[in-house]
């Protein structure tokens, strides 16, 4: 996987067809941590078209004996890797944390949701259920079955660099499928530590392919190949017009997961104190870099002023920094692009008129000095028309949007293109109810934030936060299955 010399940072390798490579072209990128930038994590492969093809060479080969390994077979295999993973929990944490930078709280949580996954998707091998129908004709029977759809290209982001690679990949080898999996460049290690650990768990050779590189060269290479019958993504909306547009062409089916505009709303019968913890908790976890981080807050006038105080002290007592300090609750972004994108939202919040609250700068002092930092940052007086209420900032940024009822604070927060996470407040029965119907988001929340989702509930959006298909949850093998109807006849012999 992996070679190393005294001086140097470690090169790691593709893993085709069951085996370590370097890639075609013979260069590599690096990899650093977010929380000192000076230092390289690792050296990964700068693959091309020639490394992609080898995949698919690897995946097609493999992929015919694979599905017909019986389904409890491969939901053993992945159960296997549910508890490897549990073995090397504390050190798969602590090397996201060097990756990507969001604190140890939550690279647990980003690994136990892939232990999670692959335990609850082990069990489904048992439970490959097709139908039994009536027929509307004598001496005939009719069922369905479901089967592979043979080479599934799967693309993921750096903000979930375990979790979203397990919750896409282990459905679709549970349903027969064989994957080609492209990390993000920025936190590619994850991922080819999930390849070791599969291989280890019995995953037969070719069947789970990991290559790194970019996107631009690679993920359009991946959409718009013959021999890859899926792709699932997660990221941006613009990355996912581009991948719907390029399988569109071939009528190939696509998954998309894509961004949101998340908002809670704030009812004026709300209870201030537990709302004001998840918002905190919901806009500045993971840095606020997460697609369903609560990004909008719309508050009841009656509510806002001591909403506003309550949040604005939240986030000036967050201690800010290296995501391995167990005192941290804020880490770094991703890198220092991502500084750069969120201080330019400052910016744009401060010349729409909007109030700026607390934050909106970089941190570049002292312990900061070497890493990609900024403060939470905190706008009020933001009216729903502003691109800071209309665009995914992605990064610890909060914007706060006063109303005077119910009905304009539904349709404040169904305002955006997106339709993915939206909480709200209230005590009352009747509004919590009436919400559920009413906002346009494929998760809500009552009493609590934007952020929470459980593995054995569909996770996906609405609207420009994807194309309809559904994560996790009990049909999240189905996603990865060409469903087939069968009808059988019977009818007597004549003698």
């Amino acid at each position: 996987m992996v070679h190393t010399s005294s001086t140097e940072s470690p090169v790691y390798q593709n893993f085709i067809a069951g085996q370590w490579r370097h890639s075609n072209s013979g260069e590599t990128f690096a990899s650093t941590n977010p929380a000192h930038t000076q230092e390289v994590i690792g050296h990964y492969q700068l693959s091309d078209i020639t490394d992609l093809e080898a995949a698919v060479e690897a995946a097609v080969k493999a992929q015919h004996a694979w599905a017909a390994t019986p389904a409890p077979t491969r939901g053993e295999i992945l159960l296997r890797t549910a508890l490897l993973l549990e073995q090397r929990h504390e050190e798969l944490a602590t090397l996201m944390t060097r990756e990507m930078g969001k604190i140890l709280r939550e690279t647990r949580g980003d690994v136990q949701t892939a232990i999670d996954v692959a335990k609850f998707v082990a069990g489904e091998g048992r439970r490959a259920e097709g139908e039994t129908v009536p027929s509307g004709l004598p001496d005939k029977l009719c069922l369905t079955i479901r089967q592979p759809i043979g080479i599934v290209g799967i693309i993921t982001p750096w903000n979930f660099p375990l979790a979203i690679p397990a919750w896409k990949t282990f459905p679709a080898l549970l349903a027969g499928n064989a994957v080609i999996l492209k990390p993000a460049s920025d936190t590619p290690l994850l991922t080819l530590k999930l390849a070791e650990i599969l291989q280890e768990a019995g995953l037969p050779d070719g069947v789970f392919n990991v290559i790194t590189g970019p996107g631009g060269t690679l993920g359009d290479a991946l959409a718009s190949h013959k021999k890859i019958n899926m792709i699932s993504l997660t990221g941006s909306n613009e990355v996912g017009r581009r991948v719907a547009e390029l399988c569109g062409r071939d009528l190939r089916r696509c998954a998309l997961e894509l961004g949101g505009k998340n908002a809670v709303i704030i009812m004026d019968d709300a209870d201030l104190d537990l709302a004001a913890n998840n918002i905190t908790l919901g806009a500045f976890g993971t840095t606020g870099q997460r697609c369903t981080a609560t990004s909008r807050v719309i508050i009841h006038r009656a509510a806002y002023n001591a909403l506003v105080d309550r949040l604005v002290a939240a986030a000036e007592r967050l201690r800010i920094g290296d995501g391995l300090d167990a005192q941290t609750e804020v880490g770094p972004l991703v890198n220092r692009g991502r500084v750069k994108a969120v201080d330019a939202y400052t910016q744009i919040g401060k010349q729409e008129g909007a109030r700026l609250l607390t934050g909106g700068a970089m941190l570049t002092q002292d312990a900061y000095q070497e890493g990609a930092y900024y403060q939470p940052t905190i706008f009020g007086d933001v009216s729903q028309g502003m691109r800071i209420a209309q665009e995914e900032i992605f990064g610890p940024f909060l914007s706060l949007i006063p109303v005077d009822s119910y009905e304009e604070a539904i349709a404040v927060a169904n305002s955006t293109e997106y339709g993915l996470s939206t909480g709200i407040f209230t005590e009352d029965a009747r509004l919590a109810f009436r919400a559920m119907r009413d906002i346009e988001s494929g998760l809500v929340y009552i009493n609590a934030g934007t952020t929470g989702s459980e593995i054995h509930l569909p996770f996906g959006g609405m609207k420009s936060s994807g194309n309809g298909h559904r994560e996790l949850g009990p049909d999240s093998v189905n996603e990865f299955c060409e469903l087939k109807s069968v009808f059988i006849s019977y009818p007597p012999r004549k003698h």
